[in-house]
């Protein structure tokens, strides 16, 4: 035994001076910094060199800690390139909880694949990534990628915390510049984190921060980056797709970026501009005319993913697309406004950021930006906006993709910031007329028909295209308050013109209303029950936000069973704050009939942290109200 002992003894102490020796061990992270964490960054170090206008040297060093199988995605061990962007070197090492080597991971372990899938037009677009399953946590990953580009337009962003749930025990970022580029930089939410900038010179950029505390995520939070600090930087003078240009105002950018990168792009054989000519015909109006182009494009092509990050900013020219009808969001965008130029409609490039979440492109600091791009059409004094990735959304419809929002449209003349269709809360509308039958065994038999205009046409109109098991899951979920619960006929009207979505879809289910000695108890709310809540959260930090409102409004007749009367029917109810309004009326009519009517309004807004407990008792107060239940007596 004493022999044992004394070799569990030297055991750990290599073990602990092992980890000593290169501080990998997750022993020796602080509490602190694994609390409410899944992961730790122990160093996320990024310098980026730029020799020239035309070469970019990016080097990464990433050491993370991982606790959990959440935190698997913290690693961040992949890159993109293509035919100017090189990947140098990657590798990884992974170290047991202990700080011991337990696996080196070369270049050639790495799986480098196409980052297209369905395309041989994008073959030069790839990523190589770590598919990497570890044996045990916590586990701790080195991460080091070194990357050569030609294309200064995009310095990457600094993001010293890039998510919830991940503390950072030290993170760097230094930037080596000529001082002939015009280099800039922006700084974004830094009062809360202590970020030191330490080196700030002509040529020399240096940040650093350290002991970053895991945040949650609290609901209805902003994204993580309008609340994180993030730098984004840029140059004057850059490069882009082997073509020198300069970002000095948006509109010499966009000028430059309409000449130099997409000129040349929208050249279309003659046959395909003859078939568009004839598809037109004699209408004069440009407005109709892109309406039968937009419809054309949305038949014949279809839309293949770039991931962010590859691609660059220059089109796939529009014959190609022509000839293969595929592409990426730029190619749609130039294809489209090709044909549209085929027949003398004029519409500009608009480069934007897609997300539900609506981000600006931030138009006080003149640089490479977005992720997406959309056509516009000049209309008056607006502009009617395009997604031609989509094959099914309205003509000008802006879904929640790409509304309310700053973009850069790309004119002849120059680049101009604008702000894309704003979608008013009161017209982001449902409307629900229906009828339910209650029979004396309180089994549930209905109908109802839901428009839905304005942002709720975006969501509500891709129940559409699903399959039938889904659609019956889509309709289980959405009417969860109703057990036992089945479909019937299901009618769809898609007024694409009025962009009006209507669903009418017929119901029933056994056992609605609970039985119990002479009396029937039932939910008076069957078809519109609110499903927002918000969770009770202690000291709260974050600011909260409603993106979109709405307005539903509800108007259900409902047939009682015969041979009850009604002891006991909910009030009428009424709520109104800065968030929103919340209102129901209950009318009694002939022939035990009853008139359910509903409202409810919601504002969108950013709010402080100090009102959330408002909003989350205006939510309760909804959410108990639709839950009212009307109790009827046996004659």
């Amino acid at each position: 035994m004493k022999n044992l002992y004394s070799a569990l003894f030297f055991l750990l102490i290599s073990l602990i001076s092992s980890a000593q020796k290169n501080n990998y061990s997750s022993l020796i992270i602080s509490d602190s910094l694994k609390d409410n964490a899944n992961a730790v960054v122990r160093l996320n170090q990024i310098d980026i060199v730029i020799s020239s206008q035309r070469d970019m040297n990016i080097k990464t060093q990433r050491v993370v800690t991982v606790l959990n199988e959440k935190g698997i995605g913290e690693m961040d061990a992949f890159q993109h390139y293509d035919k100017t962007t090189s990947v140098r070197g990657i590798e990884a090492v992974i170290y047991d909880s202990f700080g011991n080597e337990i696996k080196k991971i070369k270049r050639k372990d790495f799986r480098d694949q196409s980052a297209v899938s369905g395309s041989t037009l994008f073959s030069d677009n790839r990523v190589i990534y770590l598919d990497y399953t570890p044996i045990a946590y916590p586990f701790t990953i080195v991460y080091n990628c070194e990357v050569q580009t030609s294309n200064t337009a995009f310095i990457p962003q600094w993001y010293p915390l890039s998510g919830y749930y991940l503390s950072v025990e030290k993170s760097v970022l230094n930037v080596t510049f000529p001082n002939n580029l015009g280099f800039k930089k922006k700084e974004f939410q830094f009062a809360n984190f202590n970020i030191k900038r330490t080196l700030d010179t002509d040529t020399k950029l240096s940040y650093e921060v350290l002991n970053i505390l895991a945040q949650k995520q609290e609901d209805y939070s902003p994204s993580y980056s309008d609340l994180f600090p993030k730098v984004m930087m840029g140059l004057e003078s850059f490069h882009l797709e082997g073509v020198d240009g300069t970002a000095t105002t948006w509109e010499a950018f966009g000028k430059w970026y309409g000449d130099k990168i997409l000129t040349g792009t929208t050249i279309l054989p003659e046959e395909t501009k003859t078939k568009i000519k004839a598809l037109v015909g004699n209408e004069k109006d440009p407005v109709k005319k892109a309406k039968i182009i937009y419809d054309y494009v949305q038949k014949k092509s279809r839309y293949v993913n770039i991931a962010v990050g590859i691609g660059g900013w220059k089109p796939m020219q529009a014959s190609d697309v022509d000839r293969l009808g595929y592409g990426d969001c730029k190619a749609l965008s130039n294809y489209t406004k090709a044909l549209l130029q085929a027949v003398d409609v004029p519409s500009y490039n608009t480069i934007l950021y897609g997300d539900r979440y609506k981000s600006d492109i931030q138009s006080d600091f003149v640089s490479m930006q977005g992720n997406h791009m959309i056509l516009a059409i000049p209309t008056g004094n607006t502009y009617t906006w395009l997604e031609c990735t989509s094959q099914d959304d309205p003509f000008g419809y802006q879904g929640t993709f790409t509304d309310d929002r700053y973009v850069l449209v790309v004119k002849p003349e120059g680049g101009e910031i604008v702000r894309t269709k704003i979608y008013e809360d009161s017209g982001n509308t449902q409307k629900d007329k229906g009828v339910y039958t209650i029979d004396e065994n309180g089994n549930f038999s209905g109908s109802i028909a839901i428009i839905s205009e304005g942002s709720q046409y975006s969501s509500k109109s891709r129940v559409e295209a699903l399959q039938p098991t889904e659609k019956e899951t889509h309709y289980k979920e959405y009417w969860d308050n109703i057990n036992n619960l089945k479909l019937g006929k299901i009618t769809f009207t898609n007024d694409k013109e009025n962009v009006r979505f209507t669903e009418e879809i017929q119901v029933n289910a056994i056992n609605y209303g609970t039985i119990s000695a002479n009396k029937m108890i039932f939910v008076l709310d069957a078809f519109n029950q609110n499903n927002q809540s918000a969770k009770r959260i202690r000291n709260r930090k974050n600011p909260f936000q409603i993106q979109r409102g709405y307005l539903d409004t509800d108007e259900i007749e409902i047939n009682l069973p015969a041979g009850f009367s009604i002891e006991f029917l909910p009030s009428n109810f009424e709520v109104k704050n800065k968030f929103g309004e919340y209102k129901t009326e209950v009318i009694k009519r002939e022939n035990n009939k009853l008139t359910y009517k509903r409202s409810m309004f919601l504002n969108k807004g950013k709010y402080s942290n100090k009102e959330y407990d408002e909003y989350r008792l205006f939510l309760e107060q909804i959410s108990k109200n639709d839950n009212a239940k009307i109790i009827l007596t046996k004659n």
